[in-house]
């Protein structure tokens, strides 16, 4: 089969690799139909994620047409069309029985490697790297999926790929980012961030009642899709002072809650940007987190930040200070995205949002490797590429 393989930082290559087999009696082999470029994917392609190795199959974004099942898969078909969550969970440890999926005890067979670093091993991944199982992932023309009995969710006819491909991570990444701001009527969330996930935070953050979001960014593509489809208030950081327009926005009360949905490659500015990209360089900090900071220091007394963009490492100069004395609840992780499939789907199916809305580019997947520099260096107004085999 034809797939798009990791070779090192800015290398990703379409090569013809092995297909995929059944090598457990709860696996299942999928046919990819579409699947998507994450920015998450990026961190792999600038090199920021350890434990990649050459000839790595990419991508966790992926739905298609169920081929085989092992014998224990009794809840797929050949013939079935699903979507595949990008968390792999056995469905039966400690916490899959409660709903926590992304931090799954059994799904990572390299979760020595993950220990080292965070001293506990979260779920395996598809296509994240060797510490977080070594998956192949879902950027082929075929995957194999581990605990296919507990993660792939089978799509109704009548819609199309387009509409529920991003059920595999970004739209319940962005909803679990809404649902940790604990919303109530009134609220106003501000989300910094207005890539993909970002677009589904402020979405979600309506679907759950806030009262405004407030987006932020600086390019204006994004800010206009946060504008138009997520009906938000947008601010650009390059011609404003966020800090002052948003208590200026609120009252001088700050918002209730704070949405970083950039993660460890944030875009810094001055002498501090130029200090985060210095030590990231040299590996002294694995991540930048200028909009982290930001929203410590953005958030009311007594608010909430909830980081759904993607950390790996260490960071420096976070101001623990500020989420100490002003009560801050800080809520992060990768998604656990089975707890939130059945609601989302049913949200598509009754037309309260088609998620298609923030694909800006389809490609083939041949196109694979231009299509991540394209994505990569914001070129063409592009916001989320959709691949089909």
């Amino acid at each position: 089969m034809r797939a798009l393989c990791w070779y090192s930082s800015h290398d990703v290559r379409i090569e013809t690799v092995p297909d995929p087999k059944i090598l457990n009696p709860r696996d299942a082999i999928l046919k990819i139909t579409l699947t998507a470029i994450c920015g998450s994917d990026l961190h792999l392609y600038d090199g920021y994620i350890p434990t990649m190795e050459k000839g790595d199959i990419l991508g966790h974004e992926c739905m298609g047409e169920v081929v085989e099942v092992g014998a224990k898969v009794n809840n797929l078909k050949p013939g079935d069309r699903v979507v595949v969550p990008f968390t792999i969970s056995c469905g039966n440890c400690y916490f899959c029985t409660h709903s926590e999926y992304s931090l799954c005890d059994n799904s990572n067979p390299n979760a020595y490697m993950a220990e080292k670093l965070f001293g506990y091993s979260p779920a395996g991944l598809f296509g994240y790297s060797h510490m977080l199982g070594g998956y192949a992932g879902g950027q082929a023309e075929y995957v194999r999926v581990p605990f296919a009995d507990i993660g792939p969710i089978k799509i109704p006819e009548g819609l199309t790929d387009e509409q529920v491909l991003f059920l595999s991570d970004i739209f319940p990444t962005g909803y679990q980012a809404a649902e940790n701001c604990t919303i109530r009527p009134g609220d106003t969330i501000a989300v910094w961030g207005c890539g993909p996930v970002g677009q589904f935070a402020i979405v979600s953050a309506y679907l759950l009642g806030a009262s405004r979001v407030i987006a932020i960014d600086r390019f204006p593509e994004r800010l206009e899709m946060a504008r138009t489809q997520g009906k938000a208030e947008v601010l650009n950081y390059e011609e404003n002072d966020v800090l002052t327009a948003l208590k200026d926005m609120t009252g001088g009360l700050g918002p209730d809650a704070c949405i970083d949905a950039v993660g460890l490659e944030s875009h810094g500015f001055g002498i501090v940007g130029w200090y985060d990209k210095a030590k990231q360089a040299v590996r002294l900090q694995t991540d930048r987190p200028t909009a982290l900071r930001e929203t410590i220091q953005a958030c009311r007394k007594g608010g909430t930040v909830s980081i759904p963009g993607v950390y790996g490492g260490v960071i420096d100069k976070l101001p623990m200070g500020a989420a100490f004395n002003k009560a801050l609840t800080l809520k992060m992780g990768q998604t656990h995205v089975q707890r939130y499939l059945p609601k989302l789907l049913e949200h598509i199916e009754q037309g309260d949002l088609d998620p298609s809305f923030v694909i800006t580019h389809q490609l083939n997947l041949d196109e694979a490797p231009d299509a991540y520099e394209i994505f990569r260096n914001k070129q063409q107004e592009c916001i989320k590429v959709v691949l089909r085999p």
